[in-house]
């Protein structure tokens, strides 16, 4: 049988050495030519495996990240996740008083209406605030429990005429009185001031007096007006006319003026007798008291006692104006008894929106005189 080993081995065995040598130079290139070839084939192998393997590795996506969410916007007025209960507080407001007012920044509403000898009281609607100084407090009027009634809060006065008392008890309203409550109120005599007109208080005081007479704190009831976090644009609302100043007269010694700055877009207030109109100066921070939203509109009123005690018909339909950022809308009001709520429209109806910022609503005696311009 053929060998080819054997008959390779027989011819290197005829050759002479030279040849020999050259035969084994032959072979052992060979050999390195092989072995370089092969490690070669298996380097280059190995690098396209590793390549396919790149390629068959799936492609981790970066994940996109989500835009972040904007801010939810929420009312500076007030805090609309409390449901703490508000505090409805009489404010004196003779002009004997003026200058020595405290307090009436911190409220989001306030009410202005007239009371005997032509003068007015304001009262005061505060929530979640820590007031120190409150007042002075003035006595209770039968129809300012139709307000308190609207807004779920507790009334804090110093006083009361007949009428009011009873109708307190009638409505079941809670109140904190000076004249049973002395520990709600202290007397600031360094003002030089008949006694009552010294009475103030503070949240504080008030606070302890809910306390005491186990008044609820809290409410389930919304706030009384629709308030935007956007502002409320209407100088192209039906009826819009300019309203830079309002002039509100009450009565032949009471007037109250407001004078709109374009800078911070708020309504800043003067009150005047007969004998001209000062600024509305708050006591403790010297500042003068100012708002963004304007509520106004007339009640039919007339004097029920010898010491000037008014009537107000606080229930019914209406006519009025909304005025804010420089304009004035006019408006129409409903309050269909003495606990609902007073719903402002414009005049397609729709509810009334208000800036966030503070409120006054102006219930004017009918027939008075209301400039705006």
């Amino acid at each position: 049988m053929y060998n080819p080993i054997n008959t390779f081995f027989s011819c290197y065995n005829l050759v002479g050495d030279s040849m020999k040598k050259k035969v084994i130079a032959i072979i052992i290139t060979l050999l390195l030519i092989i072995l370089l070839g092969v490690g070669t084939y298996f380097i280059i192998t190995s690098n396209s495996n590793k390549k396919d393997d790149k390629k068959k590795e799936p492609e981790i996506e970066e994940p996109t990240p989500e835009p972040e969410p904007e801010p939810v916007k929420k009312l500076t007025i007030v805090d609309e996740d409390s449901n703490s209960r508000n505090i409805a507080v009489v404010y004196n407001n003779i002009w004997k008083v003026w200058g020595y007012q405290s307090g009436l920044q911190d409220a989001y509403l306030v009410y202005e209406i007239i009371v005997e000898g032509g003068y007015t009281r304001l009262m005061a609607i505060f929530k979640d605030k820590t007031t120190e100084r409150m007042g002075s407090v003035r006595s209770a009027r039968p129809y300012f429990l139709d307000y308190v009634l609207e807004n779920d809060a507790v009334y804090v006065h110093y006083g009361h005429s007949k009428q009011a008392l009873s109708d307190i008890k009638t409505l079941k309203i809670n109140n904190i009185n000076g004249m049973y409550y002395g520990k709600g109120f202290w007397r600031d005599k360094s003002l030089k001031l008949a006694t009552e007109h010294t009475a103030f208080t503070s949240m504080d005081r008030i606070k302890t007096g809910m306390s005491h007479y186990k008044y609820r704190d809290t409410t389930t009831e919304p706030l009384l007006l629709n308030y935007s976090v956007d502002p409320i644009d209407i100088a192209n609302m039906e009826g819009a006319t300019v309203a830079n100043k309002v002039f509100i007269d009450y009565s032949k010694v009471r007037s109250t003026t407001f004078e709109y700055n374009a800078e911070d877009g708020m309504y800043y207030r003067s009150q005047g007798t007969a004998k001209g109109t000062s600024k509305h100066i708050d006591h403790e921070t010297k500042e003068q008291y100012k708002t963004k939203n304007i509520i106004t509109y007339q009640l039919a009123n007339r004097t029920i006692d010898k010491k000037g005690r008014q009537e107000i018909n606080t229930t019914g339909t209406g006519t009025g104006y909304f005025i804010t950022d420089g304009y004035a809308i006019p408006i129409t009001w409903e309050k269909t008894d003495r606990k609902s709520k007073t719903i402002y429209r414009t005049l397609d109806g729709q509810e009334l929106q208000v800036n966030d910022g503070i409120t006054y609503i102006e219930i004017q005696p009918k027939g008075r005189k209301l400039v705006i311009e």
